[in-house]
């Protein structure tokens, strides 16, 4: 897993490739508020459920068919009137299918189960530059923290920037 800030990042990356006025600042929130939504399943750790386990750290969480399902859910119950509801959805299945994407750059864990319920086979890309962060708050304020971090700005901060900011290019020029 990133750190759950950086993982907030690439949704707002992504709002840029929207329309301009499709996605209202409620949904920009909680399209940043879906893409930390995964790593709910840390809560599993103190109940005894097995990292590996479906149920597991970067289980069904971390699968298509949870960022579907999410996405469907908010958007179809988000109470703001006249959002876009296509749209919404598929910023916030976006943003939240991000969260599994990243952590499958990192270089630990036991990768992420992005085909859940067909198979929870773990998934790591055959890159993986991202250092993994400790669980927890203390450890960020480690050298260890300060490792991951900059490994964060490297490989999602700034990518993000460059999504953003093409996004944004093409807005301009249409």
């Amino acid at each position: 897993m990133s750190s759950v800030i950086s993982h907030a990042v690439v949704p707002v990356a992504l709002s840029a490739w929207f329309p301009a006025d499709a996605l209202s600042p409620g949904v920009l929130t909680l399209g940043a508020l879906c893409s930390m939504a995964p790593d709910l399943d840390v809560v599993g750790f103190f109940l005894g459920v097995r990292y590996a386990d479906a149920m597991g750290h970067r289980g069904f969480t971390h699968s298509v068919a949870f960022a579907a399902g999410l996405g469907a859910l908010l958007a179809a119950f988000w109470p703001e009137p006249g959002v876009d509801r296509p749209l919404a959805f598929l910023f916030l299945f976006l943003s939240t299918l991000s969260h599994p994407l990243v952590d499958a750059l990192t270089d630990g864990g036991q990768g992420v189960a992005l085909l859940w319920p067909f198979q929870n086979r773990r998934f790591f890309f055959p890159r993986r530059p991202i250092a993994v962060p400790p669980i927890g708050i203390r450890p960020f304020f480690t050298a260890r923290g300060w490792y991951v971090f900059k490994s964060e700005l490297r490989w999602i901060w700034l990518p993000s920037a460059l999504l953003f900011g093409a996004g944004q290019g093409l807005r301009a020029l249409l």
